[in-house]
């Protein structure tokens, strides 16, 4: 009797056992999601030339790391320092010619001065032979001549004021730097310059190089793509969940996940970023097409994006591609997300390509400004 008991009791025991074990399993189903269909995604960053030209020198290769603004490939220059000669010449004839204009407006000022300095005489002379006339002591014949003195001196009074009036219609309001044919000539020697600069291309952004497919001698064109760039600290993962498994999970979520790469041995902490808009299907080169009558239902994943914790990323770098599992605590508060790495989608490698041309432009016209105002 008494074994008999004892059965019955372990028997007992072995079933509560069961059902807390199953109990267990499914609270903490309900407390998470979990996938190993997931994957390390980053950005690649695409290298290419903003000219033309051929390549004389590749400066970095496969797996190499660089530097934002890092020098990765030459292209020829000839052509580039001839067009840069050339905008320079352009340069110099242009405020030299503007300086033309200005002394023009100068000498015709000078020239309206002497006209009305002879107008005056002539109306002088006329009125004194008018006030003689009366007496007889001057013919009529003078007095007929000094009128026409009086008129000649004022059409030619006319004519240097609309000389003046052409003249400072050239140079009214300006200076020889701010003058439209300098100015002109200025932004012509800035985009000889700025392609010269170009003929060097450099590291947008801070990477591990990868996919160069550019060779020396090769003739590139512009826009297109040399190397790829892929910045470490720019990594995240897509974690493709069932459909049925995304009922409960929302962006802050906390997210814990293992790297194949690492083991478990390596926890990353990480954060629910928010699900892509459609499944993986929906948006593959050739979507499903499921009007036909032989339809059969496949459960469809869709992409969660998750956020990695940088100092655990710069601790354990991972690669593009490989292999996570990946395991969301539904459960957990949604917490605020960190500030928006896409902030540092940006590159100031580009924004110095004018300086040189300043410089070269503030030389040339101090050389051919002379003593004239350049402000």
């Amino acid at each position: 009797m008494n074994t008999q008991k004892k059965i019955y009791a372990g028997a007992a025991a072995i079933l509560f056992a069961g059902v807390a074990g199953a109990a267990w399993i499914m609270g903490s189903t309900a407390r998470s999601e979990s996938t190993e269909d997931a994957y390390v995604e980053g950005n690649i960053v695409q290298v290419t030339p903003q000219v033309g030209g051929s390549v004389t020198l590749i400066a970095a290769d496969n797996t190499d790391y660089v530097q934002a603004g890092q020098p990765l490939v030459h292209l020829n220059e000839v052509d580039a320092q001839l067009a840069v000669a050339r905008a320079e010449a352009q340069l110099s004839r242009a405020v030299r010619q503007v300086r033309v204009q200005f002394a023009n407006a100068t000498q015709q000022i000078a020239n309206v001065t002497l006209r009305a300095t002879d107008l005056s005489k002539v109306q002088s002379d006329l009125a004194r032979r008018q006030q003689l006339a009366s007496s007889g002591a001057v013919s009529g014949e003078d007095l007929r001549h000094a009128e026409d003195a009086v008129r000649a001196a004022q059409a030619a009074m006319s004519v240097a004021e609309q000389q003046l009036a052409s003249s400072q219609a050239l140079v009214d309001q300006t200076s020889i730097a701010s003058h439209p044919d300098v100015q002109a000539a200025v932004a012509a020697l800035r985009d000889a310059y700025v392609s010269a600069s170009r003929t060097t291309v450099r590291a947008p952004v801070s990477g591990h190089v990868s996919k160069r497919n550019v060779q020396i001698g090769q003739r590139v064109s512009a826009g297109s793509a040399v190397m790829s760039i892929v910045p470490p600290e720019q990594m995240w993962v897509s974690a493709n969940f069932k459909e049925s498994q995304l009922r409960n999970i929302r962006a802050g979520q906390a997210v814990e996940l293992v790297a194949d790469l690492y083991g478990r041995s390596v926890r990353y902490k990480g954060r629910v970023v928010g699900q892509e808009a459609g499944t993986g299907s929906a948006f593959a080169l050739l979507p499903a097409q499921n009007a036909s009558g032989n339809w059969i239902k496949v459960v469809q994943r869709v992409p969660v994006r998750i956020a990695l914790d940088q100092k655990e990323l710069a601790a354990h770098p991972l690669k593009l591609g490989l292999s996570m599992r990946v395991q969301v605590d539904t459960a957990s508060p949604v917490a605020p997300l960190a500030a928006d790495s896409r902030k540092g989608y940006q590159t100031d490698v580009f924004a110095h390509e004018l300086e040189d041309a300043d410089k070269a432009v503030a030389r040339i016209i101090a050389a051919n400004v002379g003593s004239q105002r350049v402000q």
